[in-house]
């Protein structure tokens, strides 16, 4: 049986669409976008005072695990995660998926 894995990918407004089509690049059948919103240590930005929450993208990608170093390393470097302050990504292991066909065992 093939294991499944959930790489998720955080990275600033716009940057989305770059991760996920890094990650079909690499391999995968697609991915699902996300808004959100949030501050790291790298992003202590304000005006007049006032804090800025920056809204983020995430990037939610499935795959068999056996596939996912290659797409995160792909996706790394597209959106340039070895930099401070551009995003973060893991790998998050799935025990059961229902509704992706192509995804069954």
């Amino acid at each position: 049986m093939l294991s499944s894995t959930m790489i998720v990918t955080i990275v600033r407004k716009g940057w989305g669409n770059t991760a996920l089509e890094a990650s079909i690049k690499a391999g995968a059948t697609g991915g699902t976008i996300l808004s959100g919103r949030g501050v790291g240590v790298n992003e202590k930005d304000s005006i007049f005072g006032i804090p800025i929450e920056p809204e983020k993208e995430i990037v939610l990608t499935l795959t068999h695990g056996s596939q996912a170093d290659a797409i995160l390393q792909e996706i790394i470097g597209a959106v340039e995660l070895d930099k401070r302050g551009n995003g973060l990504a893991f790998i998050v292991p799935i025990e059961k998926i229902v509704g992706v066909p192509h995804m069954a065992p």
